[in-house]
């Protein structure tokens, strides 16, 4: 009888570890091929590449590899002499259109009261032509000197967005030709995440879902939400043909791996000591109850469950 008892309780136990053991995998198994999660993703950031609008040699270069600069902070100075120069010349030539388009428009007034005695209407109506060309000499000579006090202006150079030199290799003394790139700013206002999620995981995936980010370099866990989804990936194995028809692959795969589609993910948080620099690596989970069952639903669904 004890013998029996012992059997049965044996086999009982075993039961149950093999069922612990199945369950366990299982749920392993669906938290890591099911669940809407990747380690295909990266931090990224946008990066403004900064080019000077007027040329000329760097003469002060206020920062430094890697510093951190403010909206509206002067970044380099480029030589000014030249510009102030051209503002000088180009507020004496508006002194000169000035007085000359006073004279003219007096000389106009003038003729136009003599009598058709003292003068023709032809030449009455020529000092009314100069008059006017006077004022348009006076007109273009303001935006010429507009335009030298715009390009005096430019020769400081300012960060346009909040954010982090990088990789410097400007010096004091180098030209700057105009729209050359002269150092990059990394806009600390833009940092995102990338993710790549399979085809498979995107039931699970929806606008606002709250994430998880887990980065290679480790620390704490960031937090965020889906931004936004791309609707479109490139078909490598249909590309179009030479007269934009499909040109379509006459053979089959009988294995298909998942399509992995663009996500883009909002940092809503960063916490205090954690670096984030663009390009790093790092896995992303999508957080939330709705998310998994309706994977384990369509899993359960394909099994006929």
């Amino acid at each position: 009888m004890k013998t029996i008892v012992k059997r049965l309780v044996g086999i009982a136990l075993t039961l149950v570890i093999l069922a612990a053991g199945g369950l366990g995998s299982y749920e392993v198994w669906t938290y890591y091929m099911l669940s809407p999660w990747t380690r295909d993703a990266r931090v990224r950031a946008d990066v403004v590449t900064i080019a000077p609008d007027v040329a000329g040699f760097v003469t002060d270069l206020r920062v430094r590899d890697n510093q951190v600069v403010h909206k509206g902070e002067i970044l380099l100075v480029i030589d000014q002499a030249r510009y102030k120069l051209a503002v000088a010349t180009a507020e004496a030539n508006l002194a000169a259109r000035y007085a000359e388009m006073l004279m003219r428009q007096s000389e106009a007034q003038r003729r136009t009261k003599l009598t058709n005695l003292a003068i023709s209407d032809e030449a009455k109506e020529d000092s009314q032509h100069v008059a006017a060309s006077a004022v348009g000499a006076y007109q273009q000579a303001l935006a010429d000197l507009a335009t030298a006090k715009l390009n005096l202006e430019r020769t400081v150079v300012r960060a346009p967005v909040n954010g982090y030199v990088t990789n410097l290799g400007l010096v004091v003394g180098q030209y700057a030709a105009v729209g050359t790139r002269l150092l990059a700013l990394i806009d600390s206002d833009s940092y995102r995440v990338e993710g790549y999620f399979e085809e498979t995981k995107m039931p699970g995936v929806a606008l606002g879902s709250p994430v998880e980010i887990h980065l290679m370099s480790g620390g704490p866990a960031l937090k965020g939400h889906v931004e936004s989804i791309s609707r479109g990936i490139t078909d490598r194995d249909n590309p179009d043909g030479p007269q934009l028809l499909a040109n379509v692959t006459p053979t089959f795969e009988w294995v298909r791996l998942a399509q992995r589609i663009p996500t883009r993910i909002h940092i809503d948080s960063v916490p205090d000591g954690v670096l984030v620099s663009s390009g790093m690596t790092c896995t992303v989970v999508v957080e939330g109850a709705a998310a998994r069952p309706e994977l384990l639903s369509m899993f359960r669904n394909k099994l006929g469950g």
